[in-house]
């Protein structure tokens, strides 16, 4: 909440009604109205990284033409903004100033035009890890079974066979956790919507164990934390986004597998690749990672395909 506050000081130099327009946007539209503190959160911190650019360079964000996006569309690709990071950002802002067109507080939208730069990655340039590597990484988690070690297996297990973000994983509520008989699943609070995932045996097996070993839990307005910090500092609360990738990190340096672009997120691109690799089943997969569009998935597909059918194997040529 006080993370909410500052965002919302650092907007207070926005003109008044544009800022009120932007909220009542927040509230209505965003999510169909039903968006958690954490997205709202988001979308203020993008439009304040935008605001406190404009102050910085003697712009009134109240009047900015499509000449300052664009400007500041450079100084994202300057600072290394990957392209897709440079979209969700634009987005935003076109967003914010839509707000304020509706009502009736500006004539036009001045990033309504303004287009992100193109992704120059080839469909398959991204980072996973090969099925040895997650076994390793599994691994180097200690068998011993306390709160912290079954904690971290759970989280690594979630994300690399599951296909969980670490927003889920932050996310994740024990209200969210549901048990029929031999059938557990997960309610998961994804990015645009919820969906449902089937546990594994095994990897229910190692959530239900942390469950049941962890110490007391801090309640939290918005659910009983599943996964909580350890230790003395923050013990017990709900872990944080950047305490997820500390625990995946650990453990990629533990099993000597960190490099550049291996970290929490490739988990989830390893869950996906492997899932699509053992049942070619795009739709399934899909459903598991909650993409909304299925040509976000078919680049895993894309990824097997091109290694099963590779030509230059069947070039008769011995070396």
């Amino acid at each position: 909440m006080a993370e909410l506050q500052n965002v919302d000081q650092e907007l207070a130099i926005v003109q008044p009604d544009l800022l009120d327009a932007f909220a009542e946007f927040l509230r209505l539209d965003v999510a169909n109205g039903d968006a958690s503190a954490d997205t709202i959160r988001g979308y203020k911190t993008q439009v304040t990284q935008w605001v406190e650019w404009c102050r910085g360079n003697g712009i009134n964000p109240a009047t900015a033409t499509s000449g300052d996006v664009k400007s500041y569309r450079l100084y994202l690709v300057d600072n290394g903004y990957k392209a897709t990071s440079i979209a969700h950002k634009l987005t935003i802002i076109r967003r914010f100033y839509a707000a304020g067109v509706d009502n009736g507080l500006r004539p036009d939208n001045p990033a309504a035009g303004v287009k992100p730069p193109k992704d120059k990655r080839a469909q398959d340039d991204f980072h996973y890890l090969s099925e040895v590597d997650y076994t390793l990484l599994l691994r180097a988690v200690p068998k011993t079974p306390t709160e912290k070690n079954l904690r971290d297996k759970a989280i690594i297990a979630l994300m690399g066979l599951q296909g969980l973000r670490t927003v889920e994983i932050e996310r994740a509520n024990i209200e969210d956790l549901k048990i029929n008989g031999d059938v557990v699943f997960v309610l998961v609070r994804g990015k645009g919507h919820d969906r449902v995932i089937y546990l594994r045996p095994d990897v229910a097996d190692i959530l239900t164990r942390y469950l049941a070993e962890r110490a007391e839990v801090h309640t939290h307005e918005e659910g009983i934390p599943m996964f909580t910090a350890c230790g003395n500092r923050a013990g017990g609360k709900r872990i944080s986004r950047r305490g997820v990738r500390q625990v995946v990190d650990f453990y990629l340096k533990k099993a000597d597998l960190k490099r550049p672009g291996i970290s929490d997120h490739a988990l989830r691109h390893t869950a996906a690749t492997l899932a699509y690799k053992y049942t070619q089943d795009l739709r399934g997969v899909q459903e598991m990672l909650g993409h909304a569009d299925p040509k976000t998935t078919a680049r895993y597909a894309h990824v097997i395909d091109r290694m099963k059918n590779n030509p230059a194997l069947a070039i008769q040529i011995d070396l």
